[in-house]
């Protein structure tokens, strides 16, 4: 395959490394004469025997995740330059980074030095927090998927490729096993509940005892024994086998490696201000791929070498933050700058700039930029124009509450759960007060939030939400009325939930019940009755180890 060009543009090269889903190849863009790196998955592979509906759902979801995952700007994560479909194939072009990745780089260290472990935990830290706050989850942080670059900073990769591979609502995957590596994986996502930010602090739990003992909490010689002994046993204290490791790091490993997720950290930015007094605060990298010279040495060029002369010209450039980094209105300096007033006396071929388009004209705009996949551009003008349709109708106005609704829709689309959750709240509480808690726009609106919850992590709350909407789907005696989809729905979404907070038996007893009623419904054959089957014989196998 090599030699063989992607899109037109990519040129593959060498091959880094291939799984039974995919291969990653170095390769060249012809374009801007750069080397790049190109991640190639096969969806029929992925999608399996549930056939080319689910393939082509995966395409999509692909691309939507690619799309996410280039929202998030921050230098411990690799950037993403181009997603897309070639062929049978579809591919993510990456940033190709130098380096080792960080299983290599602990295998050549004997042991790994402990202040070397919390410089990476901490710059982990600070990629799991951005990637957080948007929101995402990495599903599979591993030392396989983290490169310690010569200049000492961490970049985490694979981010968005784990969430089209595992996700809660298309059900992509067909071997009934979630998808992950066993040796990193939370109980949580190992039982096949819902997964959030815990999910990857209880992975880098893992990763950071593994750094400090030289070998992963969980072993075994099977993935079901090592998935059931992160169900029921605990983990080894690192101290034991290495007695300098400061007590207060093993305390942290401990409560990241809780089995409950509401015993971890809250976040990963509390790991990282339980990491930071344990950082270097000054003396001598040791060498390249040093993880504590980011600390040592802030900012300072790579490799060390004398500053560039004073008489040597310097470039100058101005950055301006980006809509998604600054909001939708720009900075009063940025405003400047980009609309400088008009001199005293215009010269006669000045052309005032257009208005500002109104209300009408920025919907057409939408529909436009919606039909062309162009999600980013239709949240940011519709963003801007419901202040503009307040002020023109009233906030409480049909058109405002049309447009209310078409942002909220937009931004989950677009995976900006978080500033979603607060519109659909509204909108379901002004639907309330008019039409009464049982309207089903108000249902929607309710079952919408409770899926941004569930997405930010807050899966307390989501199921909270999910509990108190599910009865208006159901009759006194427990049996579907009106919406037999979505009642099941939600009471799969309870289960993933059950399991994610850590009750095991609730979830389990969820599903079972959810398994006799879909069948049912559907017939024993139908994909949510297919699925229930495998999630609760994996259940099984992991409990009996």
């Amino acid at each position: 395959m090599s030699g063989r060009v992607i899109a037109g543009r990519y040129e593959l090269a060498t091959i880094l490394g291939q799984g039974g889903m995919g291969q990653v190849w170095t390769a060249y863009d012809q374009r801007l004469d750069r080397r790049v790196a190109v991640k190639l998955l096969r969806p029929d592979r992925v999608a399996g025997p549930t056939g080319s509906d689910a393939a082509d759902e995966l395409r999509r979801r692909f691309v939507r995740e690619c799309r996410v995952t280039a929202q998030v700007d921050h230098p411990g994560l690799v950037t993403v330059h181009d997603a897309g479909s070639d062929g049978d194939d579809l591919y993510l072009v990456m940033q190709y980074v130098e380096g080792a990745d960080l299983a290599d780089h602990l295998a050549e260290q004997d042991p790994y030095p402990w202040p070397w472990a919390v410089a990476v935990a901490a710059q982990l830290c600070a990629v799991l927090s951005a990637v957080h706050a948007v929101p995402i989850v990495h599903r599979d942080l591993k030392p396989r998927n983290v490169m310690v670059r010569p200049d000492g900073s961490v970049t985490v990769l694979d981010l968005g490729v784990a969430s089209v591979l595992d996700t809660d609502t298309t059900r992509l995957t067909h071997t009934g096993s979630p998808i992950g590596s066993p040796a990193y994986m939370a109980p949580e996502q190992a039982m096949g509940g819902a997964v959030g930010p815990y999910t990857d602090l209880y992975a880098l739990g893992v990763l950071l005892h593994e750094l400090l003992s030289g070998d992963v909490p969980f072993a075994g010689s099977t993935a079901l024994g090592v998935l059931h002994r992160h169900l029921y046993e605990p983990p080894v204290p690192v101290r034991q086998g290495r007695p300098e490791v400061p007590a207060a790091l093993e305390a942290l490993v401990l409560r990241l490696l809780a089995k409950d997720p509401q015993d971890r950290p809250a976040s990963a930015q509390e790991v990282y201000e339980e990491l930071a007094p344990l950082l270097p605060k000054h003396g001598t990298p040791a060498g390249p791929l040093d993880p504590t010279r980011p600390f040592l040495r802030p900012h300072a060029p790579w490799p060390d070498r004398a500053a560039t002369p004073a008489s040597a010209p310097v470039p100058a450039s101005v950055s301006v933050p980006s809509q998604a980094q600054a909001g939708t209105t720009p900075w009063p300096a940025v405003a400047s700058l980009l609309s400088p007033p008009p001199p005293l006396t215009a010269p006669t071929n000045f052309t005032p700039p257009p208005a500002r388009p109104d209300v009408a004209q920025a919907v057409d705009e939408v529909k436009k930029l919606l039909g062309e996949g162009r999600i980013t551009q239709a949240v940011d003008i519709l963003g801007s124009i419901l202040p503009a349709a307040a002020a023109e109708h009233g906030e409480h106005s049909p058109v405002v509450r049309i447009l209310r609704k078409q942002y909220a829709a937009t931004l989950m689309d677009d995976g900006q759960y978080r500033r979603a959750l607060p519109e659909l709240r509204r909108l379901a509480e002004d639907r309330t007060a008019g039409t009464g808690p049982a309207d089903i726009q108000v249902l929607q609106f309710r079952y919408d939030a409770a899926q941004c919850l569930e997405q930010l992590g807050e899966a307390t709350a989501a199921l909270g939400e999910y509990r108190a909407v599910l009865p208006y789907y159901e009759n006194a005696y427990g049996a579907v009325t009106t919406d037999p989809g979505r009642a099941l729905d939600i009471r799969h979404r309870i289960g993933q939930l059950l399991l994610a907070v850590g009750d095991h038996t609730a979830g389990r007893a969820q599903f079972q019940a959810l398994l006799y009623d879909a069948e049912r419904t559907y017939g024993p054959h139908h994909p949510l009755s297919a699925d229930l089957r495998r999630r609760l014989s994996h259940q099984q196998d992991v409990r009996g180890g």
